[in-house]
């Protein structure tokens, strides 16, 4: 198992912490990743574009003028397709754009972004942030102690609302529960911040790791 420094908020040393081979040492799997995350944002569009087929725009009844001695084509109705103002054929209808993806390849997806991230030593670990109040100043101090730069992803408790409101005002930075962790939030992401609590292990059965966003 890799042993990572345990840091405080302020960017000290307070011991190391292993990280869990099974959900941060396997060799990551690209195309698992790949349909895993293209499902999740493929769960995400509403699906309600929709546009009216000619029975369904208004007007129309009259034949527009006699089938024959006109010089004209033949038409039956002012909202055909063809017609200005008429209806569209084969256009968008409201649908279910979510794709059914496994259980054990949603999990295979997250180990192999969590592995990803902690080969290129991007998996921080803290023993607690200690927020006395939400503050956004010193949530940004914190990550500038770190030395964390770019996009972060920050995995907190549920409970831990100060942490949650200190984090969410920063554009760089998007927060999670460890509940809500998934393989796209994790890809996105430059950085993974854990707290201690919120570290993922393989066991036991029902923790952080095998959680994924609903939208997946």
């Amino acid at each position: 198992m890799a042993n990572v420094k345990v840091r405080t908020r302020s960017g000290g040393e307070q011991g190391t912490v292993e990280l869990d081979d099974a959900v941060f040492g396997i060799e990551p799997n690209v195309p698992v990743m790949h349909q895993v995350v293209t499902a999740q944002l493929a769960a995400k569009r509403s699906g309600t574009q929709s546009t009216k087929t000619r029975s369904e725009v208004a007007g129309g009844g009259a034949k527009p003028f006699k089938q024959k001695g006109t010089g004209r084509a033949r038409q039956g109705s002012i909202r055909a397709p063809q017609w200005r103002g008429g209806g569209v054929a084969l256009g968008p209808k409201p649908r279910n754009y979510s794709q059914r993806t496994p259980k054990k390849m949603k999990r295979l997806a997250l180990r192999s972004a969590l592995s990803d991230r902690a080969a290129e030593n991007k998996v921080i670990v803290v023993a607690g942030w200690d927020f006395d109040a939400p503050s956004t100043k010193d949530a940004k101090a914190a990550l500038t102690a770190l030395g964390v730069t770019g996009r972060v992803l920050v995995v907190v408790d549920h409970d831990d609302v100060v942490t949650q409101k200190s984090f969410r005002n920063l554009p760089e930075a998007h927060v999670l529960s460890a509940g809500q962790l998934n393989t796209y939030d994790v890809l996105v992401n430059d950085y993974v911040v854990f707290t201690t609590n919120t570290l993922p292990t393989a066991e036991p059965a029902g923790d952080a790791n095998e959680s994924v966003e609903a939208a997946s």
